[in-house]
């Protein structure tokens, strides 16, 4: 069974989509075109670059979480150190090691470029808090001035995956056409957390397609749910309160309305309180993650008719 695929955004619950791509593998889908924002952009691009379900699983044991964090010893000085860093580079944390994580579990599919994967293969959903739009990678990009072939992928799930003042923003510099006649500050776009305009983007495919008989292709959408129950954010200074801000926008997408033709198609995937920035969480709760994603698949493909 051929479906297109949507993979909402969720921080560290992303493992749980994961475990929802095994079940679905398993019941016999297979994904042509793929979008996801923030953690469902890492999901969408390994799945993309042909990852199979059970790769997956073998990569988020190992993922490191904990080095996302990392960040020069100069900004670990109590109070002060984070203040700093927020005030210069505008997030917490760099962003970097993310990016480089995820670039070399891309290169080892050869996947480098969007120029390395089938046209229209991946959809990535970022935020440009520059100009206030969406920005949906790669073609988004033309109207910067890049080519989207040549765009590495690994940016631009670092884009999608930036949530604000938790990791830096990326930034671009205009080129070409798109920079011609601007300052050079009017050069520069700031690029965060695709959660923040639409973290489940289940509209990306709503123009329909056909598969090689000619018939439907139905879009899929994977969705992340339940509140943190139990776990209030301790607000203790500014930087806490900015992390509960985000935190909570992140986390209202999953208690959102659904339009009612669209809960037929979308798996709901139950995350356990597990809170989206909990780069702290144990192997135990990553499996639990996982584990509640494939049991939420197996519910919704074992009843789902296309």
């Amino acid at each position: 069974m051929l479906i297109n695929a949507v993979f909402e955004g969720g921080g560290v619950k992303g493992i749980s989509l994961a475990g929802a791509v095994r079940s679905a593998e398993q019941s016999g889908v297979v994904f042509n075109r793929v979008a996801g924002t923030s953690s469902g952009s890492i999901v969408a691009s390994l799945l993309a670059a042909g990852y199979s379900a059970t790769e997956m699983i073998h990569i988020i044991q190992e993922m490191p979480f904990a080095s996302f964090l990392k960040r020069s010893p100069i900004f670990n000085a109590r109070l002060v150190g984070p203040a700093a860093r927020v005030l210069i580079k505008k997030g917490l944390y760099s962003g970097d090691a993310l990016e480089q994580w995820i670039r070399g579990i891309l290169l080892a599919k050869g996947v480098k470029t969007f120029s390395d994967l089938p046209k229209g293969k991946l959809l990535i959903v970022a935020s440009d808090i520059t100009n206030g739009k969406i920005l949906i990678l790669p073609d988004g990009l033309f109207q910067l001035g890049f080519d989207p072939a040549r765009f590495d992928v690994a940016i631009a799930v670092r884009m999608s995956t930036s949530i604000p003042y938790f990791f830096d923003p990326v930034r671009l510099r205009l080129c070409g056409d798109a920079a011609r006649g601007k300052s050079f500050t009017e050069q520069f776009v700031y690029i965060v957390d695709g959660g923040l305009l639409s973290n489940f983007p289940l509209w990306l495919f709503d123009e329909p397609s056909v598969n090689s008989l000619g018939l439907p292709i139905p879009t899929i959408g994977f969705q992340m749910v339940g509140k943190q129950e139990g776990r209030p954010h301790r607000i203790r200074g500014p930087f806490s309160m900015l992390q509960a801000v985000f935190e909570t926008m992140l986390s209202a997408h999953d208690e959102r309305y659904i339009e009612k033709d669209k809960i037929f198609r979308t798996v709901k995937i139950p995350t356990l309180g597990v809170s989206n920035t909990n780069f702290h969480i144990t192997a135990e709760e990553s499996m639990q993650l996982y584990d509640s994603g494939f049991e939420a698949g197996n519910k919704f493909f074992g009843s789902w008719k296309p």
